[in-house]
């Protein structure tokens, strides 16, 4: 008799799995246009005796921008299902493994931040999407691509210098310091004050290369590269260098700008690296009346975003805040509830632009697997 109850109670557990995981299939990915279970993000379901069910949802990045809606679109299909009383949900994440580079095989996907114009803040951009992206509990490193004007030191608030020590397959490397969650290097820890580089072309590569064969960076989910202006070595150099994911474009609204930045696109274009979208700083200034001063004139991202096919992804205002979070070393994306409206309101669009960043990356290399005929995986 006890083998019977036994064997019916499996049966009902296995039958209550089935209900259940037909559910989680009507919950879809918006970006990936799959169902959740097609996808294998539903991970060690398990059901008790008494109806509680409990189950892992792992996304393709910490920094999804729907994790909430999924969460709660999950947790009501399964509560739903007949016999159910408790439903706990773990949002998880997997970035997966698109670079595969000499030097950076642990590092997921290469973010470029560029611009063919300089002062538009790139840096700006870099150090805030890093920071922003870590944040939501990715693994992140930042990599100060500007030999001749490196600035992401003090931006980061770094304090201490990257270390030697040697490995036993590449020799003796770096190990890079960390800053507000975010493994950081740049050519500015290698010199002593305003000391300038004064170098040509290929002792730019070379440093380059070091860079990136020569710095420990550990396993990243975003490895963030803020780039010079213009489209000459350094551009070229990584690009021959680098698998890069793809590049944000950064600009002001300006004709002037946008100039420059139109040809930075079309750099891309030529050595094959996809656009992830544009960022267009210094949009606006509020005024104490509450109106918005667009002082650099208007329209100039959204146009660049409509020539290149892309999306723009957010529009940054002019505000004291996030040029002294620069100069403080603390990003203004660091900025929590509580601050002003200004400051919050530059901070929430940080955090939805890396978000935004993260999810083009991973429609990308969802778009890659698929083309190539990769097996996405089933539920087990």
């Amino acid at each position: 008799m006890a083998n019977t109850t036994e064997n019916t109670t499996d049966t009902k557990t296995a039958l209550q799995i089935d209900l259940i995981v037909q559910a989680l299939r009507q919950v879809q990915d918006p970006d990936l246009g799959k169902d959740l279970v097609t996808l294998n993000m539903i991970r060690d379901l398990q059901v008790y005796g008494d109806g509680s069910v409990k189950f892992r949802v792992v996304l393709t990045t910490p920094a999804c921008p729907v994790k909430d809606q999924l969460k709660a679109q999950a947790e009501n299909v399964v509560r739903a299902v007949p016999g159910v009383t408790k439903v706990d949900v773990t949002m998880d994440a997997e970035v997966k493994n698109k670079a595969t580079a000499r030097g950076l095989s642990n590092v997921a996907h290469i973010i470029a931040v560029s611009s063919g114009k300089g002062g538009v803040g790139k840096s700006t951009t870099s150090v805030n999407i890093a920071v922003a992206l870590a944040l939501d509990g990715a693994r992140v490193g930042l990599l100060d691509a500007d030999i001749y004007g490196p600035n992401i030191p003090t931006m980061m608030g770094v304090t201490e210098n990257p270390k030697l020590t040697v490995h036993p397959e590449k020799g003796e490397v770096f190990l890079p310091p960390s800053s507000h969650g975010v493994k950081v290097m740049s050519m500015g820890f290698l010199l002593q004050g305003d000391q300038p580089v004064i170098w040509r072309g290929p002792m730019l590569h070379n440093i380059l290369n070091q860079f990136c064969t020569k710095v420990e960076w550990g396993e990243l989910d975003y490895l963030v590269i803020d780039l010079p202006p213009g489209t000459g070595d350094v551009q070229l150099s990584l690009a021959q260098m680098l698998p890069i994911s793809g590049t944000v474009l950064v600009t002001t609204p300006q004709e002037i700008a946008l100039q420059d930045v139109r040809k930075a696109a079309m750099m891309w274009e030529k050595v094959r690296v996809p656009v992830i979208g544009v960022v267009e700083n210094m949009s606006y200034f509020t005024g104490d009346d509450g109106k918005k001063y667009r002082i650099f004139g208007e329209g100039g991202g959204e146009l660049l975003s409509k020539r290149f096919g892309t999306r723009l992804l957010a529009q940054m205002p002019l505000i004291p805040a996030i040029r002294e979070g620069g100069d403080l070393g603390k990003p203004v994306a660091l900025a929590a509830a509580g601050t002003s409206s200004a400051v919050t309101e530059s901070a929430a669009l940080y955090r939805t632009l890396a978000r935004e960043v993260a999810r083009e990356l991973s429609k990308g290399a969802h778009k890659v697997a698929s083309e190539s005929k990769l097996e996405i995986g089933s539920f087990q």
